[in-house]
Order: structure tokens, then sequence, then C-alpha cells
């Protein structure tokens, strides 16, 4: 019985090893590794589009890293691999796309709708002031406040 569900056990398993990936190699430079995590860090993963490439454990985050490697060990400069990636993937690769006319809504957008939010409750705040409107108490109105003001400060005596 032992025996039998030690192989059971060991035939569920099987699936998780087929699965499981082989960890990349380093660089045996570690200079050179260090460059590549330097600009990978720049490098949005297309998979992921919240993590960079050196962050992101997707299929294709690991072959552009690899890419970059193969770049780097080619002799290219951090430039001329960044040009590479965007001539190929276009500037939503970069985490700091520059600025120009495609772009410029990116780069302007916060600060117009932290205006635009701002002008919304200038317009908010106006429009309630307008319909807030402090009136001349009436004669009973005025009576009435002053006797629950008295007994509020005869209760508050004690």
């Amino acid at each position: 019985m032992r025996r039998m569900t030690a192989l059971l056990l060991m035939l569920l398993e099987l699936p998780a090893y087929a699965y499981a990936n082989d960890a990349t190699p380093a660089a045996p430079d570690p200079g050179l590794e260090q460059r590549v995590m330097r600009l990978t860090t720049e490098l949005r993963c297309l998979v992921c589009q919240n993590q960079s490439l050196a962050d992101s454990h997707a299929d294709l985050a690991i072959d552009l890293k690899n890419q970059v490697r193969s770049q780097m060990q080619a002799g290219k400069s951090d430039a001329e691999i960044r040009e590479y990636m965007v001539a190929r993937y276009g500037d939503f690769i970069l985490y700091r796309p520059p600025l120009k006319p495609t772009t410029a809504l990116l780069w302007a957008g916060p600060f117009l709708l932290l205006a635009g939010g701002g002008l919304a409750l200038g317009f908010y705040l106006r429009r309630r002031r307008e319909h807030l409107t402090e009136g001349e108490l009436t004669p009973e109105q005025r009576v009435h406040a002053e006797a629950l003001l008295r007994a509020r400060r005869e209760g508050g005596t004690r």
C-alpha cells in the first residue's frame, strides 16, 4: 500500500517538472551582467507592462534580456541597443519615452487631469455656495434658536 501511494505521488509530481524552466545563466563577466541589469531596468516588459525587463520573468522578457546581453557582447553601446529596441517595439518599451508629438499627451496628461479636476472642483464649490444662501431668521425662528442655546448653556453648567 505504501509503495502504491509513493508511486501515485511521484506520478502526480511529474507535470510540475514539465513546466519547470532552466535558470538563465549569468554572463561570465560580472561587469557585463551589471550593465545588462542597468539597461533592462530602463526597458518595459511588453507582456507585463508594469514591470521592467529586469524584473519580469515572462518568456518574452527573458528573450529580450538575452538579446540585450548578446548585443552588448557584440560591442554595441547602450544607446544603440535602446535605438534598436525602440525601432523594433516603439516608444512604449521605454519607461521614460522622449517628448515628441506622439508622446506629448503622455507627458502633459497628468497636469491636464489635475487642472481639469481643479476647475471642476471650483465650479462645484461656486455652484454649491450659490445654493447655500444665508437668510434672515424670522422672529419665531430667532426665539426658538435662543431658547435652544439657553437650554444648552443651562444644561452644560451643571
